[in-house]
């Protein structure tokens, strides 16, 4: 007895340009000569894997975003969908999490190559899309925070310091020595916690005076930082294995691990339900990750070559490649 095609689920949820994602069902045609075409919006999407109950797809550029139809051909009456999240930023070189302000501006970076001057350090994206010039003058900025007084902060991994940032774009230096300064996270009282990705997060009082807090093992791209509700530090130091830790480090300075096996984890991020989220760069599974209650991540948006992710204060987020800011409105995150 033939069995009526049917589609019961996309999977993830979420997708960017590029991302892979998996439709599942039953019945889906396999018997021509060639496989079925699979349309996301109104573009072909490349057929990468393709069974009777499942068939996965990498998505191509597309010129809208938000919540796209996903269908096959022979597979009549049959509609998926994803939320696909579109470009709100371009032409950057952002190499850790964009940040956001009380206000929903989105800050994100030119970072360049080791000690490259750029004519623009940090751009600022305003809620209606705008991009403009933030401020300049910054040799390899890195990781960005905003501290408890809603003031933003920016490394520079090339010189070892944390600027302060004012409203008006003129940075102010904050603490040095700092080593190959990348990741950054406040907590509540006004302490700075900063990441030396050659092995050492440091603890900067609200003077700038810096103290070694932990120590972890050297990564080979950037540490990436994020503080959780119950004052935990979460630290991500990718390396050349494939079996990468996320690290939790409890307020006295013990180290552990909140969970290992991520393949290239990049930035993290706790959104304002407390949950964790972070951006796994392993090719094939590659996307962002929300950890569910058991503890164990699950891929919420499919897309290559992530390096961060932030949430805005109305609740939706965006994440990051290397050159390009894809956001997501927050109707779509549930």
């Amino acid at each position: 007895m033939s069995v009526h095609p049917h589609i019961s689920a996309v999977r993830p949820a979420g997708v960017i340009e590029g991302g892979r994602i998996t439709i599942e069902g039953s019945g889906f045609p396999l018997d021509g000569p060639r496989l079925p075409d699979v349309r996301v919006g109104a573009e072909l999407a490349r057929v990468v894997y393709a069974s009777p109950t499942t068939i996965a797809v990498i998505v191509p550029a597309l010129t809208g975003s938000g919540r796209t139809p996903v269908r096959i051909d022979g597979v009549p009456g049959e509609t998926g969908h994803v939320d696909v999240a579109g470009p709100c930023a371009t032409g950057l070189h952002q190499v850790d999490n964009p940040v956001f302000d009380r206000d929903g501006n989105l800050y994100v970076t030119y970072s360049g190559t080791r000690g490259q001057e750029v004519p623009v350090s940090i751009f600022r994206v305003r809620p209606n899309g705008t991009r403009e010039t933030f401020s300049s003058g910054i040799v390899n900025p890195t990781s960005m925070a905003i501290d408890p007084e809603g003031r933003l902060y920016v490394s520079s991994r090339f010189e070892g310091t944390v600027y302060r940032v004012s409203e008006g774009g003129s940075l102010i230096p904050f603490a040095s020595d700092l080593g190959v300064a990348c990741g950054l996270a406040f907590s509540p009282d006004g302490t700075l916690f900063v990441g030396d990705r050659s092995g050492t997060i440091f603890k900067v009082d609200r003077e700038g005076h810096a103290s070694p807090f932990a120590s972890l093992p050297p990564s080979i791209a950037a540490y990436h930082l994020a503080l959780a509700p119950d004052g935990g530090l979460h630290v991500t130091a990718p390396t050349l294995s494939t079996n990468d830790a996320v690290y939790r480090i409890a307020p006295d300075g013990t180290v552990g691990v909140r969970y290992e096996g991520f393949g290239r984890p990049q930035g993290l991020a706790f959104d304002a339900n407390g949950t964790l989220f972070v951006v796994d760069a392993l090719a094939g599974s590659s996307g962002l990750y929300r950890f569910t209650p058991n503890g164990m991540p699950e891929l919420v948006l499919a897309g290559p070559g992530l390096v961060g992710v932030a949430f805005d204060p109305s609740g939706g987020y965006v994440v990051c490649t290397n050159e390009t800011a894809y956001r997501l409105a927050p109707e779509l995150r549930s």
